[in-house]
């Protein structure tokens, strides 16, 4: 679920995704919670085998099963959505056009599509089917995957920083990420309990150093992270920087990261 940002003075909503196959807006009113559809997420599929190149087009064969899901804040009216076939749809609140675009390399379910809070066109996503994944909103592929050998229950970006993620596997593991000091391998894992339970869910807090992991056994750890962990936003320096602001410097130094990136696996 997620709150919808656009208030307006109306009374309280949220959003929701479910494997039945639709998103949901939830008005909430004084007695009542009222539904109103957004969205059936169409199970589509390109039979290109069995098509000549002249007559390829899409089959509709009921409806995918919705798994997460996340807005674009700086474009509201867009949402990502992650489905149990391990496809993920770019869609729009306002759009007629039932998919924008459709991301295809997860070969199973997606737990997990985020988008990265500096860079508007950015996002990742995490799969059952052991990866980590960094879109472009206007690539149909991946700019780098990172395979983690294990079951990814759930990432998130940190609040700070636009290279900076987490991730959480099913092997009990917190992973973190700065892609601006090692654009290839994790700076740290960390066993999140004795046991191996698995973690799904990871959340930064949005002040402090804190990182907190949910497990399968309704646990919640919590980490502190350390500096090198911790390093960010770039603040624009008052010479060299004249007229920028914090996103413009945190956009450029997930740009020059993008840029040096080929489709790799790690």
């Amino acid at each position: 679920m997620r709150w919808d940002a656009d208030i307006d003075g109306k009374a309280l909503s949220f959003y929701s995704i479910s494997s039945d196959g639709r998103v949901t807006l939830w008005h909430l009113m004084k007695n009542k919670l009222e539904p109103e559809e957004v969205i059936k997420l169409k199970l589509v599929v390109d039979k290109e085998k069995e098509l000549s190149d002249s007559k390829k087009e899409p089959f509709v064969y009921g409806l995918a099963g919705g798994m997460c899901f996340d807005f674009n804040k700086y474009q509201p009216d867009l949402f990502l959505v992650g489905t149990e076939e391990g496809q993920i749809h770019l869609c729009s609140k306002s759009s007629q056009q039932l998919y924008l675009e459709t991301y295809k390399d997860h070969y199973l379910a997606v737990y997990a599509v985020k988008w990265n809070p500096y860079h508007p066109k950015t996002f990742l996503s995490c799969s059952a089917d052991w990866t980590i994944k960094m879109w472009i909103q206007d690539m149909k592929r991946p700019i780098v995957t990172f395979d983690l050998e294990n079951q990814v229950g759930d990432i998130q970006w940190a609040p700070y920083s636009s290279t900076v993620f987490a991730a959480v596997s099913y092997e009990g593991k917190l992973y973190v990420y700065d892609l601006d000091q090692n654009k290839h391998v994790h700076l740290c894992d960390m066993l999140t309990t004795s046991r191996k339970q698995k973690a799904y869910h990871v959340a930064f807090n949005w002040t402090d150093p804190i990182i907190l992991v949910g497990d399968e056994r309704g646990g919640v750890i919590s980490f502190k992270l350390s500096n090198s962990l911790f390093r960010g936003p770039v603040e624009p320096h008052p010479e060299n920087d004249v007229g920028k602001t914090i996103q413009d410097m945190e956009i450029a130094k997930m740009e020059k990261y993008l840029n040096s990136q080929d489709k790799v696996v790690y």
